[in-house]
C-alpha cells in the first residue's frame, strides 16, 4: 500500500489523488498527517507538501489542493519531456510539476467556474480552454501523467505494485431524431412537405414520398445495421434516446408513437438505452425527471445515464441536477466541434463540486470524438487519421475511448457515406 504524508488532508487532495492512483493506475493508498506514521511506514510512500521530511519520494505541493472557492489562477504551460504540464515544483521535488494540482484543474473543470463567455446555447467555448489555447487538447494529459508519476515511482521503490486496466472502446449513439420523414404524423408530415416544396428541396420531396409510401426505408431508421455492426466488431455501444415534447431545438418524434416506444422497447433488447435530456430541460429539473420516468416505462427499467442536448454543461447546476433526478452516470463531458480531452482525461470521473467542496455521486464519462467534430474535416482519409491518432493516446494510457455518434449524421449521405466510415471506425478500434 501507497502512503502519502501531507501536511492537510482535504477533499481535493483524496479526490484527485484516489482517481489518479486508483481509477488510472490500481494503486491501493492511504494518507496521514503524522510524521512518526509515515517514518514508520515501511512500503512506498510520497510526502506532499512544502518541505521533504527526508530523504523520501517528494512532490512539492502546489496552495490548490488546500484551498477553498475558486480564485483567479493565472497559468503557464511549460514541456516536461515531450507532454504539457503546468504548477512547476521546484528542483528538490522528485517530479517537475504538481501533477495532483494540475489533475484536480482539468477534471474539476476549474476553468468552466473562471468568467468567460458562453455561446449561444450556454455552452464553455474550447477555445477558452486552457487544452486548446496551449495545444494539448488531443492528449488525455491526466493519464499521460498519472504513468509518468508511475515510472518514477517504479524506479524508486521495487515491486511497487500497481494494476493496470486495459483499453476500451464505447459507442455514444445521440438519437435526439429518430425518423427523418416517417412517424411524424399526418399534420407535421404536410407542414415538412410544404416547407420542403416551398425551399425547392425536390429530393427532399420525393424521398419524403417515398418513405410515406413505403417504398423507402426512412434514411434516419439504422438501427438494424447499428446493431449489427457493433455486433460484428464487439463494440460495447450506449443508445441515448430522446423522449420529450417538441419545441424550438427537441424535434424527435411524438411521446405517443407507438412506433417509436416499439423502436426504443427493440433497440433496449440489444443495448442500453439511455435518456438524451431534452434542450429544454437543461434548467427545468422537473421535466427532466418526468423524461427519465417516461423512457423508464417504455423500457421496463431503470434509466441511469443521461446526456444533454448539444452537449450542454454548466458546472456546477446540470451535475446537481442530474444528481436529483437520480442519474448515475453522465456522457455530456466533451466539445460538439472539436476533438480532444474536455476534462484531460480519458477515464471516467466522480464529479468534483466546488463551491460544496465534495465529491458528487454521479460518474463523468467524458467522450473524445463527436461527429459534428469530426464532419469538419473533408477528406475520408484524414478523418480517420484524426481518430488514430486520438486512439493511440488512449491506447497507450489503457483508457477508455468514447466516440460519439448521431443516427441522423450516419443516415445522411448526401456529402459522405458516413456508415462506412463509422464501420471503419468500429473495425480499426481493436488493439
Amino acid at each position: 500500500m501507497l502512503l502519502i504524508y501531507t501536511h492537510k488532508i482535504t477533499p481535493r487532495l483524496t479526490y484527485i489523488m484516489r482517481h489518479i492512483f486508483v481509477n488510472i493506475l490500481g494503486v491501493e493508498l492511504d494518507f496521514t498527517t503524522k510524521v512518526e506514521e509515515f517514518i514508520k511506514h515501511t512500503g512506498p510512500k510520497i510526502t506532499y507538501t512544502k518541505q521533504p521530511l527526508q530523504n523520501e519520494f517528494f512532490i512539492r505541493s502546489n496552495e490548490l489542493l488546500f484551498e477553498q472557492g475558486i480564485n483567479d489562477i493565472q497559468l503557464s504551460s511549460a514541456d516536461w519531456e515531450g507532454t504539457p504540464c503546468f504548477f512547476p515544483t521546484g528542483e528538490r521535488s522528485n517530479l517537475p510539476y504538481d501533477v495532483f494540482a494540475a489533475s484536480f484543474f482539468l477534471i474539476s473543470r476549474y476553468e468552466e467556474y473562471l468568467p468567460h463567455v458562453k455561446d449561444i446555447h450556454s455552452r464553455f467555448s474550447p477555445k477558452d480552454s486552457i487544452a486548446y489555447q496551449n495545444g494539448f487538447l488531443q492528449k488525455p494529459v491526466v493519464d499521460i501523467w498519472a504513468y509518468k508519476l508511475l515510472d518514477a515511482l517504479k524506479e524508486r521503490f521495487d515491486d511497487f505494485e500497481y494494476k493496470i486496466k486495459g483499453y476500451e472502446f464505447v459507442s455514444v449513439l445521440d438519437v435526439a431524431t429518430s425518423h427523418c420523414y416517417a412517424n411524424r404524423g399526418i399534420v407535421r408530415g404536410l407542414a415538412g412537405l410544404l416547407m420542403d416544396l416551398g425551399t425547392l428541396k425536390l429530393r427532399r420531396v420525393a424521398d419524403r414520398i417515398s418513405v410515406g409510401l413505403n417504398k423507402m426505408k426512412d434514411p434516419f431508421d439504422n438501427y438494424e445495421e447499428l446493431i449489427a455492426l457493433h455486433k460484428k466488431y464487439n463494440v460495447k455501444s450506449n443508445f441515448f434516446f430522446q423522449f420529450a415534447d417538441y419545441s424550438k431545438y427537441d424535434k424527435n418524434v411524438s411521446t405517443n408513437s407507438i412506433k417509436f416506444k416499439s423502436l426504443i422497447k427493440y433497440v433496449a433488447d440489444y443495448a442500453p438505452v439511455s435518456l438524451a435530456a431534452s434542450y429544454s430541460s437543461f434548467t427545468d429539473l422537473e421535466l427532466l425527471k418526468k423524461e427519465k420516468a417516461n423512457l423508464e416505462e417504455v423500457i421496463n427499467r431503470p434509466v441511469n445515464s443521461s446526456k444533454m442536448r448539444y452537449n450542454r454543461v454548466d458546472v456546477p447546476e446540470t451535475y446537481r441536477n442530474l444528481i436529483t433526478a437520480e442519474f448515475t452516470d453522465d456522457y455530456t463531458m466533451g466539445y460538439t466541434y472539436e476533438l480532444g480531452f474536455r476534462a484531460g482525461t480519458c477515464t471516467a470521473f466522480q464529479f468534483y463540486d466546488i463551491p460544496l467542496e465534495v465529491k458528487q455521486p454521479i460518474k463523468v464519462h467524458p467522450f473524445a470524438i463527436h461527429d459534428y467534430a469530426l464532419a469538419k474535416i473533408k477528406k475520408d482519409e484524414v478523418l480517420l487519421q484524426h481518430v488514430r491518432k486520438i486512439k493511440d493516446e488512449v491506447n497507450k494510457v489503457n483508457g477508455t475511448m468514447i466516440v460519439m455518434f448521431s443516427n441522423e449524421l450516419l443516415g445522411n449521405k448526401d456529402d459522405r457515406d458516413w456508415m462506412s466510415l463509422y464501420a471503419e471506425i468500429l473495425k480499426e478500434q481493436h488493439v
